[in-house]
């Protein structure tokens, strides 16, 4: 793991991410329990430790079945199906099943919520400390290996393009946001999808110009920009990193830590609200009023 800093202040965190961090950093990721406290960066399904007795294609046929059930059930739940492995298992992330996506942002305010929000306790009900890990390697971008080399691409509109579902409870860091994809729209084979230019060349593409069909077939971190699969996704101003070893965490190399000290996460969250970047805004629905009001009435009895 890079450098670690300790914060002490609102203050002293935006000073550090002004002045500390490499300049190419911009995916950050907050965790009310730290790396150092077992929570380790790994996507969700890497967090069921029978999982770790399978073959990787056996893990591989459960989690595409998994997501096959899942997509069988979203005509009930959806305006617009999804359009191709990818978006199934961004709104199946978003819904709080276990996928090899793990969530971060690219506004460090953001990532500070979601390490300060709430305050965790150990074994013996003492404050612990939180985390935001700021992402130091690059991981390759789908939307840049999606688009073909010798194709000229046309936008697709977005409301042709935004998925409208209902919002779901309180999940830890859900999808966050990104602009969709313009580059690729789908056809149905066999009752899969699979990716395709808008401006089709009529000659055979090939497979040197193939994007990646599926996040279960990939051969390195991916990072990935889900679509609109609700307003808290714009709100949230993130990505998704596709984990191509989801059961194993993140190598140290790849991230630096920032340690929020628990002795700063009252003030902090103080001045996140005053700063907009908080529960009601955050969560644009029932969910995150309700939060907010929480917050504000018997938390820290303030005014509303």
């Amino acid at each position: 793991m890079s450098t670690s800093f300790s914060i002490k202040s609102f203050e002293e965190y935006l000073g550090t991410v002004r002045n500390e961090l490499p300049k190419s950093s911009i995916y950050f990721r907050g965790q009310s329990k730290s790396a150092g406290q077992g929570y380790l960066l790994k996507p969700s399904i890497g967090r069921y430790k029978k999982l770790e007795t399978l073959t990787p294609y056996a893990r591989e046929v459960k989690e595409r079945e998994v997501l096959g059930v899942f997509s069988n059930h979203l005509l009930t739940y959806v305006h617009h199906l999804p359009r191709n492995d990818w978006e199934s298992l961004a709104i199946a992330q978003h819904h709080g099943l276990p996928t090899r996506f793990m969530d971060w942002t690219t506004n460090p305010l953001v990532a500070l919520y979601f390490a300060a929000r709430e305050t965790m306790t150990d074994d013996d009900d003492k404050p612990m400390d939180s985390a935001v890990y700021v992402l130091t390697s690059e991981p390759m971008r789908l939307s840049s290996h999606s688009r073909p080399k010798t194709e000229v691409i046309k936008p697709v509109p977005d409301s042709a393009t935004t998925l409208v579902i209902p919002s779901s409870g309180y999940n830890a860091f859900g999808v966050v946001d990104a602009a969709d994809d313009p580059d690729v729209t789908p056809i149905t084979v066999a009752g899969s999808a699979a990716f395709t230019t808008l401006s089709e060349s009529k000659e055979e593409r090939t497979d040197e110009d193939l994007p990646i069909a599926s996040p279960f077939e990939i051969n390195e971190n991916v990072i990935y920009d889900p679509p609109h699969v609700s307003p808290r996704i714009r709100a949230q101003d993130g990505v998704l990193l596709a984990c191509h070893q989801p059961l194993q965490s993140l190598e140290e190399s790849d991230y630096l830590e920032i340690i929020i000290t628990h002795q700063a996460h009252d003030d902090i969250r103080r001045r996140l609200d005053q700063f907009g970047v908080f529960d009601k805004q955050l969560f644009p629905d029932l969910d995150g009023i309700a939060k907010w009001l929480k917050y504000r009435v018997f938390e820290i009895d303030g005014k509303i």
